[in-house]
């Protein structure tokens, strides 16, 4: 009887659920959601289907885990160079909108909220966002727990707020990009579970950076609810072009699909689409992430500007 349970034992340290959730992952990326069977995860992972019981319930808890360990990954990432705005043109002034979508890349924003607070030294945020509405997210889904507040944010521990916001962004908008599955799921997981870990972490990231730019607190949903949707949509629409791109097959690149498409935008009836014609070369050749980074501080000029007077 010992020898069995010291077997047991070594067996369920070798097949961890963060091991489980690694090769789901992988499957996703492999095959979609339709790839992604216990039958596949076993001959994955060499062994029996009920190791994998042990550790998760069902193929909704496995997709739920896998979704929440990227989402994890992407806010805990360094931020990239990117995401770091340009020299800031004043320390109270509202920020610069960005350029126009041909030349669009980080806004050169002016920081407006002083000295950021570091999503350490905020602590929980108190707007009645999605993850105090739902209750403490004690799901099992998420393989990697929020032990501390600070989980649930990115590393972003210098720099100002907006720096922060641009990092999450990236961070996700990478993550959708890289796991095409993801965009899905975050909708799934936003529409049916608001108090699963998922909504919750995303929110709270987001969140922290707004309430240190100094955003009153009657407006920490509004704005939180406001980039959350742009972000997740925005990616999520990018991931949907790229994998319809794929799909078109090896000989249709995307520079001559954009071109294609900014040559018949330009040939829409002038007194029916006026604007459209006007913008179709913008639309030929640009660059998706400096396009939704331009969207990301657009959104933050608006709240800057906003801002009372200091």
């Amino acid at each position: 009887m010992a020898t069995r349970t010291r077997r047991s034992q070594r067996r369920t340290e070798a097949l961890s659920r963060e091991r489980i959730v690694e090769a789901a992952i992988e499957l996703l990326d492999a095959a979609g959601e339709s790839g992604l069977t216990f039958r596949s995860l076993t001959e994955r992972l060499a062994t029996g289907p009920g190791a994998i019981y042990w550790h998760v319930a069902n193929k909704g808890e496995l997709l739920g885990a896998a979704t929440d360990a990227v989402v994890a990954a992407a806010l805990a990432a360094e931020p990239a160079a990117s995401a770091k705005s340009p020299e800031p043109a004043g320390p109270a002034g509202p920020a610069e909108s960005p350029e126009a979508p041909e030349s669009a890349g980080p806004a050169e924003s002016a920081e407006t909220a002083g000295p950021a607070e570091s999503p350490e030294a905020a602590g929980p945020a108190e707007s009645a966002g999605p993850a105090e509405a739902a209750g403490p997210a004690e799901s099992a889904e998420s393989p990697e727990a929020a032990e501390s507040p600070e989980a649930a944010g990115p590393a972003v521990s210098a720099g100002s707020p907006q720096d922060g916001i641009r990092a999450i962004a990236l961070g996700l908008f990478d993550a959708i990009e890289e796991h095409p599955w993801l965009a899905s799921q975050l909708m799934t997981q936003l529409s049916h579970s608001l108090w699963e870990t998922v909504a919750p972490r995303i929110f709270e990231s987001v969140g922290r950076q707004i309430r240190a730019l100094g955003v009153p607190e009657s407006s920490w949903f509004a704005a939180t609810s406001a980039l959350m949707h742009y972000i997740l949509g925005a990616a999520g629409q990018n991931a949907t072009n790229a994998a319809s791109a794929r799909t078109l097959g090896p000989e249709v690149d995307r520079a001559r699909f954009l071109d294609a498409a900014s040559t018949a935008w330009e040939q829409l009836d002038p007194d029916d689409y006026p604007f459209t014609r006007a913008v179709a070369g913008q639309l030929r050749g640009h660059d998706d992430r400096e396009q939704f980074l331009a969207g990301v501080d657009l959104i933050l000029s608006g709240i800057t500007a906003s801002l009372p007077a200091r």
